[in-house]
């Protein structure tokens, strides 16, 4: 397999009698943001803990960060970041305690911990908020610290799994000036995501159907092969066939 930061190749995964993810093929540039969306139950998560070396795919093959998945779990784990749909942050420790948590889990050093945390506070936001408790923080900030926990160890991609879900319009957009920042550094952001509007942000989109990928361009491209006003429309009307 070559360069690219993600690359899948018939990547399936069966649960007795179901397939869940059904031979989908992947692409995904370095630096890119990837939009990867379908209805619940699509098998996105699936997908993506499988990209993540959480699951072992029933057949296919796929590398990560230029680790094939399924090998080498503990290299990979260092080159990727994953954010999941609710957050795992710990709500008894402080914001500041989640972060060195997770630098402790990335195997760094308690020196490149302390250097991580004060450069990302900052630039998450959370300046000030280093001392209070992760419960009682709003949920756009929740997000936030979620995100620098998968930043922390500096990861060459990060899995989004669902990270605006909840969150009001102004942290949604502040989030994706974060995401834009990242990729513009190099790093590839690889979303899933349930609004359409998040849709555009992406440079390609692909979307999910009952586990197979039906559609993959770049939204303008998805738009006109299909005719759809908007993301939302391409969406719908690619689900309905």
């Amino acid at each position: 397999m070559s360069g690219e930061a993600v690359l899948a190749r018939g990547l399936t995964r069966r649960f007795g009698r179901f397939t869940a993810v059904d031979g989908i093929d992947l692409a995904v540039a370095p630096g890119e943001i990837f939009g990867f969306l379908g209805a619940n139950g699509a098998g996105k998560t699936t997908a993506i803990r499988m990209l993540c070396g959480l699951l072992p795919p029933t057949s296919g093959e796929a590398t990560v960060a230029g680790i094939p998945v399924g090998r080498r779990a503990v290299e990979l784990k260092q080159r990727i970041g994953y954010m999941s749909q609710r957050f795992s942050l710990y709500e008894d420790l402080t914001v500041r305690e989640n972060l060195e948590f997770f630098g402790g889990v990335y195997g760094l050093s308690r020196h490149r911990i302390a250097a991580r945390v004060a450069a990302l506070l900052p630039y998450l936001g959370l300046a000030g908020t280093e001392n209070r408790l992760t419960a009682s923080l709003p949920l756009g900030y929740k997000q936030r610290l979620a995100l620098g926990c998968a930043l922390l160890h500096e990861p060459r991609v990060v899995f989004l799994d669902e990270p605006t879900g909840g969150v009001d319009p102004l942290a949604r957009r502040r989030f994706w000036d974060l995401i834009y920042e990242q990729a513009a550094a190099g790093v590839t952001i690889f979303v899933t995501t349930h609004y359409m509007d998040e849709a555009e942000y992406c440079g390609r989109v692909s979307i999910m159907v009952q586990g197979r990928i039906v559609a993959l361009d770049t939204p303008a491209g998805l738009k006109a092969t299909t005719g759809g006003r908007d993301m939302q429309d391409v969406f719908l009307r690619l689900v309905d066939r």
